[in-house]
Protein backbone atom coordinates (compact mmCIF):
# COMPACT_ATOMS: atom_id res chain seq x y z
CA UNK A 1 0.00 0.00 0.00
CA UNK A 2 1.42 3.36 -0.95
CA UNK A 3 1.72 6.13 1.60
CA UNK A 4 -0.89 8.90 1.20
CA UNK A 5 0.48 12.27 0.05
CA UNK A 6 1.00 15.15 2.43
CA UNK A 7 -2.23 17.14 2.92
CA UNK A 8 -0.37 20.37 2.16
CA UNK A 9 0.61 18.96 -1.24
CA UNK A 10 -3.03 18.10 -1.92
CA UNK A 11 -4.00 21.64 -0.91
CA UNK A 12 -1.37 23.13 -3.22
CA UNK A 13 -2.53 20.97 -6.14
CA UNK A 14 -6.16 21.94 -5.45
CA UNK A 15 -5.18 25.61 -5.38
CA UNK A 16 -3.43 25.34 -8.75
CA UNK A 17 -6.23 23.54 -10.58
CA UNK A 18 -9.77 22.72 -9.49
CA UNK A 19 -10.02 19.04 -8.57
CA UNK A 20 -6.30 18.33 -8.87
CA UNK A 21 -5.89 17.78 -5.13
CA UNK A 22 -8.59 15.14 -5.13
CA UNK A 23 -7.09 13.39 -8.16
CA UNK A 24 -3.69 13.41 -6.41
CA UNK A 25 -5.07 11.58 -3.36
CA UNK A 26 -6.91 9.00 -5.44
CA UNK A 27 -10.42 10.46 -5.48
CA UNK A 28 -10.55 11.18 -9.20
CA UNK A 29 -14.34 11.11 -9.46
CA UNK A 30 -14.74 13.73 -6.76
CA UNK A 31 -11.96 15.83 -8.27
CA UNK A 32 -13.46 15.70 -11.74
CA UNK A 33 -16.83 16.64 -10.25
CA UNK A 34 -15.33 19.72 -8.61
CA UNK A 35 -13.54 20.64 -11.85
CA UNK A 36 -16.70 20.18 -13.92
CA UNK A 37 -18.91 22.27 -11.63
CA UNK A 38 -16.23 24.95 -11.24
CA UNK A 39 -16.11 25.37 -15.01
CA UNK A 40 -19.85 25.04 -15.52
CA UNK A 41 -20.88 27.48 -12.82
CA UNK A 42 -18.05 29.85 -13.72
CA UNK A 43 -19.33 29.93 -17.30
CA UNK A 44 -22.94 30.26 -16.17
CA UNK A 45 -22.18 33.18 -13.88
CA UNK A 46 -20.51 35.03 -16.80
CA UNK A 47 -23.86 34.89 -18.57
CA UNK A 48 -25.72 36.32 -15.57
CA UNK A 49 -23.22 38.90 -14.28
CA UNK A 50 -23.46 42.53 -15.41
CA UNK A 51 -20.98 43.77 -18.02
CA UNK A 52 -19.19 46.07 -15.58
CA UNK A 53 -18.47 43.30 -13.04
CA UNK A 54 -14.87 42.43 -12.18
CA UNK A 55 -13.27 39.17 -13.30
CA UNK A 56 -14.03 37.56 -9.95
CA UNK A 57 -17.55 38.93 -10.02
CA UNK A 58 -18.17 37.47 -13.46
CA UNK A 59 -16.92 34.04 -12.37
CA UNK A 60 -18.19 34.10 -8.78
CA UNK A 61 -20.11 30.82 -8.82
CA UNK A 62 -17.13 28.91 -10.19
CA UNK A 63 -14.80 30.57 -7.70
CA UNK A 64 -17.15 29.54 -4.91
CA UNK A 65 -17.06 25.85 -5.91
CA UNK A 66 -13.27 26.02 -6.32
CA UNK A 67 -12.96 27.58 -2.84
CA UNK A 68 -15.08 24.76 -1.39
CA UNK A 69 -12.78 22.18 -2.97
CA UNK A 70 -9.67 23.49 -1.18
CA UNK A 71 -10.51 22.51 2.41
CA UNK A 72 -12.22 19.36 1.16
CA UNK A 73 -9.04 18.12 -0.54
CA UNK A 74 -6.93 18.99 2.50
CA UNK A 75 -9.33 17.28 4.90
CA UNK A 76 -9.58 14.12 2.79
CA UNK A 77 -5.79 13.89 2.50
CA UNK A 78 -5.36 14.43 6.24
CA UNK A 79 -7.92 11.71 7.02
CA UNK A 80 -6.20 9.30 4.62
CA UNK A 81 -2.82 10.01 6.20
CA UNK A 82 -4.19 9.56 9.72
CA UNK A 83 -5.84 6.25 8.73
CA UNK A 84 -2.56 5.02 7.22
CA UNK A 85 -0.67 5.79 10.43
CA UNK A 86 -3.23 4.16 12.73
CA UNK A 87 -4.76 1.16 10.96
Amino acid sequence: MRRPPDPRLALLAAALAPGAGHVLIGRAGRGLGFAFFTLLLGWLSTKIAPDDASFLGRHAAGAFVWALSLPDAYRAAALDRRAARHP
